[in-house]
């Protein structure tokens, strides 16, 4: 699917129905490809009134929505998930979460439940929209 930032309200809310309450949501793509402000909007529109931004020093952000908590962990930092689990991010993978927002999910993915969303964000070719791919484990 190609969108260009205009579309990002569009995109996020169709994620949003397609995909049940507590979703775990990975985002892979190069720096710049607009994986946290994807992640932005979705928690807006899931009633996120703070402002979001990038969880890379902090590995995990998480912000008050309407229903509950949402998480948003950035796993770049992370050497191994011997690090992921002393940090005691496996906790905050399996929480009960209105959504689970993980950027740069490798080295997390042996902590991760089945039916998570994994969302590839590129640049697309004509410079100006972006490509979003998206697949599941289940």
């Amino acid at each position: 699917m190609q969108y260009t930032l205009n579309d990002l309200p569009t995109i996020a809310k169709s994620l949003l129905d397609r995909y049940p309450a507590g979703t775990i949501y990975t985002l892979e793509g190069n720096l710049g490809a607009g994986k946290t402000t994807l992640v932005a909007e979705m928690a807006r529109q899931l009633g996120v009134t703070e402002p979001t931004s990038s969880p890379t020093f902090s590995i995990v952000n998480e912000y008050a929505a309407a229903d509950g908590p949402i998480y948003h962990l950035d796993a770049y930092r992370l050497g191994d998930v011997e690090e992921a689990l002393a940090a005691g991010i496996e906790e905050t993978v399996h929480a009960d979460a209105v959504a689970i927002f993980i950027e740069w999910p490798a080295v997390l993915e042996p902590l991760l439940p089945p039916g998570v969303v994994h969302l590839r964000l590129e640049h697309a070719a004509d410079g100006q929209s972006r490509t979003l791919t998206i697949t599941t484990d289940q």
